[in-house]
């Protein structure tokens, strides 16, 4: 059995696809997963799975919710070394920022024609971005919502992509290394 990180992206979110934690263990557990475990009420989960690659646990996870919720979420599963990986690659690592104001976005694959002048043109005071393979940091220090890079992220770099908050990024990867 190998540990997975699962991202599961807008659910819980403005009270839109709602997904209670609960009903989502119980759901995957009944779907073969082992050791099924949440972290807060926004998609995070870690789990076991035996011989299957994280595109098949994508699906497998993005149908069953479909199937008994009605809806059919992104899903983006990775292991402990990409959760290891992302945080060692963190540009803003050391420095004296708020964790939950420094995201970062875990990418679909590396973006071919990321737009970063763009994003250079709509950086707001206090933010600061950066592109690292299938990775994409961003400081917003006024906070997520309030950024315009945030929520053009996808569509400037081209690519699908699930944020989570420094915070959480450290508390999966505990939980994957436990």
């Amino acid at each position: 059995m190998k540990k997975w990180g699962a991202l599961i992206r807008g659910i819980n979110v403005g009270g839109k696809n709602v997904l209670p934690m609960k009903d989502l263990r119980e759901l995957l557990g009944r779907h073969g997963f082992k050791n099924v475990r949440t972290y807060i009420q926004s998609g995070n989960c870690i789990l076991e799975a035996e011989d299957l690659e994280p595109a098949d646990i994508e699906a497998a996870i993005a149908s069953a919710i479909e199937d008994e919720f009605g809806f059919r979420p992104n899903v983006m599963v990775l292991a402990a070394t990409d959760f290891a990986t992302a945080l060692s690659l963190n540009p803003f690592a050391g420095r004296k920022f708020d964790p939950k104001n420094t995201h970062i976005f875990f990418l679909e694959k590396i973006p071919a024609r990321p737009d970063l002048d763009a994003m250079d043109r709509i950086l707001q005071p206090g933010e600061a971005f950066e592109l690292r393979d299938r990775l994409f940091f961003l400081r917003a220090s006024n906070g997520i919502g309030q950024s315009k890079i945030a929520t053009r992220v996808e569509r400037l770099l081209g690519v699908t992509a699930t944020a989570r908050n420094l915070n959480t990024v450290q508390k999966i990867h505990a939980l994957l290394d436990a």
